[in-house]
């Protein structure tokens, strides 16, 4: 997959198939539309293109950006499209002066510049200033600049209907299950290893406090099964997302990771922790003693976990 920084350096591209989009998550909606693109990119002997952009417009526009949690940052988007058979990869700063781009300025400057032969998108994209335009925008737009469009119709997971948003929510509450079959895989995210108040030696749980980056999503208050990723390594792990209500009176969210047979100085170092199961909430304990009990049902319950 090649990647490009600019709508500009991507002027190359025989027969540019393109989608576009933030692609938040690569979740089923958005394979589908890459398995379209692949699909008419072979049969026309062109190239499947998508067309994202960096950072999120939220943050441009200053469009409730403080609340912005996203499933995937741009590394992982990379990372994750390179999955799918994915030809070209277009990653364009989105500024206030491409926001402010019609519709119509906006496919002519495809057009001008990539030489697009068809442009496949979702049932309920918008693009253009103040998402203006729509597959039926798209379509009279074709029809002028002679290029082809094609839609997708909408993918569900049994009556539920398969989004960002969607699985932005489950995963806010902590429903795993949805998240993965709207996702096609375990949700993940990385942390870097910082200095904690190493409350959790004194229990016999030490654990890694991860700080993550800014804007990633992370999944609701609770006590996860995960997969650890240190370098080459995996191992078992219990997170706890959540304030330490039992320890601590402040309500400053914690992301710690207990990793199971595992005790090697790893301040500093990003790992990666992959969602399996969420085995309880969060909660106060009538004393230090009730919550040691507890850690140790969670960890035989993550002892015993089959991640197969």
């Amino acid at each position: 997959m090649k990647v490009f920084q600019n709508i500009s350096e991507a002027k190359h591209i025989k027969n540019p198939v393109l989608t576009l989009g933030v692609y938040d998550g690569i979740h089923l909606g958005h394979q589908a539309i890459i398995s379209q693109l692949n699909r008419i990119a072979e049969e026309i002997g062109g190239e499947s293109v998508l067309l994202t952009f960096e950072p999120h417009p939220r943050i441009t526009l200053n469009k409730g950006a403080d609340s912005l949690q996203l499933l995937t940052l741009e590394d992982e988007k990379t990372e994750l499209l390179k999955n799918y058979g994915l030809q070209n990869l277009i990653i364009h700063p989105f500024t206030k002066e491409f926001s402010q781009l019609s519709a119509d300025d906006f496919v002519k400057l495809l057009v001008d510049e990539i030489g697009i032969h068809s442009m496949v998108i979702g049932y309920d994209h918008h693009f253009g200033k103040d998402r203006s335009g729509d597959f039926q925008e798209l379509s009279r737009l074709s029809k002028i600049y002679g290029f082809d469009c094609v839609k997708v119709d909408e993918i569900k997971s049994g009556d539920n209907h398969i989004s960002s948003t969607q699985i932005r929510n489950s995963l806010l509450k902590g429903d795993l299950e949805f998240a993965k079959k709207g996702l096609n895989r375990n949700y993940s995210l990385k942390g870097t290893v910082v200095d904690g108040d190493k409350l959790g030696r004194t229990f016999g749980y030490p654990t890694a406090n991860l700080k993550v980056e800014k804007y990633k999503l992370i999944p609701g208050n609770g006590v996860y099964v995960v997969k650890v990723f240190i370098g080459d390594e995996v191992f078992k792990g219990l997170l706890s997302i959540g304030t330490r209500p039992t320890v601590t009176n402040t309500n400053e969210k914690r992301v710690e990771v207990y990793i199971l047979d595992f005790d090697h100085d790893i301040y500093g170092k990003e790992i990666k922790l992959e969602f399996f199961k969420k085995l309880r909430d969060d909660q106060k304990f009538d004393s230090v003693e009730e919550l040691i009990r507890q850690m140790d049902v969670d960890k035989s319950a993550a002892e015993k976990f089959n991640f197969d």
